[in-house]
């Protein structure tokens, strides 16, 4: 695929399959730490591909384009040998799995789409583009103070002990993927909206309520949308896995038990 290097991709677990689908400037470890291992002790088979320059993948030669990622997240399944699979996505993993969807419907079989977007509004547009005016510049310090002010919800930064938010703010660019700008510039271009009604597959949407980067409403238009999918919310920000794990996680796997993914 132009412009998309190997995938670097993990596999665990045995049983029914599921790809995962991270965020921009995340990776499967950052987003997906907790919840792959939980996954397979749940009986899954569990596919975790990095995206270009996330971590051990290499940086595309070239702007990303969603059906480039979506198809190469459905390679990496089908070469590990699984053939069919639920998608798991997250922020821009939600378009990507969405778009898989309805590029290649005889593989997927069930998605979870959280903090996710069928396209950007401007708000989202703005924070994006400065992210990568910021990481043209080296401009860490700022990135690292947007990025925490967008990925976490108000009232858990408030909560926060002194050294934790230091942490946060770090100036450090090996902190977030090299290939960060490049999957931030995907984010402002993606536009899943003519697929959304042509899903066919069961579906649940978590939007998480205190989202300062991807509005909540984003993830109510998404089930409203796909024909007959599930809606649930998580008081939490953009990172959901980091302030509301338990919650997040249960919501996920009560899903796929329930429809036999």
């Amino acid at each position: 695929m132009a412009n998309i290097p190997a995938l670097h991709t993990t596999i665990t677990g045995s049983g029914p399959g599921i790809l995962l689908a991270h965020g921009a400037t995340g990776s499967i470890a950052d987003n997906y730490a907790a919840l792959a291992p939980a996954l397979a002790a749940a009986g899954h088979t569990v596919v975790a591909p990095d995206y270009p320059g996330s971590g051990e993948t290499p940086r595309a030669t070239g702007p990303l384009t969603l059906d480039g990622l979506a198809d190469a997240l459905v390679a990496q399944a089908v070469a590990a040998g699984v053939e069919t699979f639920t998608l798991v996505g997250f922020s821009l993993g939600t378009a990507v799995s969405v778009r898989a969807a309805a590029r290649h419907p005889e593989r997927v079989h069930g998605l979870v789409l959280t903090a996710g977007l069928a396209r950007p509004d401007r708000h989202a547009d703005i924070t994006l583009g400065l992210w990568a005016h910021l990481l043209e510049q080296g401009d860490h310090a700022s990135f690292a103070r947007s990025r925490t002010l967008t990925g976490w919800s108000r009232r858990h930064l408030n909560g926060l002990s002194q050294a934790e938010a230091d942490a946060l703010l770090a100036p450090d660019p090996s902190l977030w993927p090299a290939g960060s700008a490049e999957q931030a510039a995907l984010v402002r271009t993606v536009d899943t909206t003519a697929d959304l009604p042509g899903i066919a597959v069961p579906t649940l949407v978590i939007a998480t309520t205190e989202d300062e980067l991807i509005h909540p409403s984003h993830s109510r238009g998404l089930a409203d949308r796909i024909p007959g999918a599930e809606y649930a919310e998580v008081a939490a920000g953009h990172v959901v896995m980091h302030e509301r794990y338990e919650e997040w996680a249960g919501l996920i796997l009560d899903f796929l038990d329930r429809h036999g993914l």
